[in-house]
Parts: structure tokens; sequence; C-alpha cells
């Protein structure tokens, strides 16, 4: 089991933005488990084998904001 990991990510309004944030996230780790909350602006990534910056940087590359 890999760890879990919550990113606050601001720009997501719709639920294509959530599709775009979780196939990203899928490219960086295809076994994590993505559950975007679009109205709290939080991705929750379980059994995450990537290292968090990974993540992060995959949703800024796909054009939402992390909010750190």
């Amino acid at each position: 089991m890999g760890m879990a990991i919550e990113i606050k990510v601001e720009g997501m309004g719709c639920q294509k933005c959530v599709t775009s944030v979780e196939a990203a996230l899928k490219r960086v780790d295809p076994g994590a488990r993505v559950d975007v909350d679009l109205a709290g602006k939080l991705v929750r990534v379980a059994d995450a084998t990537a290292p968090q910056a990974a993540l992060e940087s995959a949703i800024e590359d796909a054009g939402y904001d992390v909010v750190k």
C-alpha cells in the first residue's frame, strides 16, 4: 500500500476538469486511487507510489494551480 495524499487545487470548475486531473494523475501513478472533490477543491490520492511533488507537477501541467 502506498501513501495517501491530499492536494488543494484551484481552477477546477466542472466535470471535465475532474476528468482531466484524474487522467493526469493516473499517467504519473497508474495504480493510485484518485478522488476529486470539486466543491472542496481537494484531490485525494490513495495508494500513491509516486512522490507528492510528481503528482503536484502533473496537476499543474494539466493547467490547474496547486495551493501550497
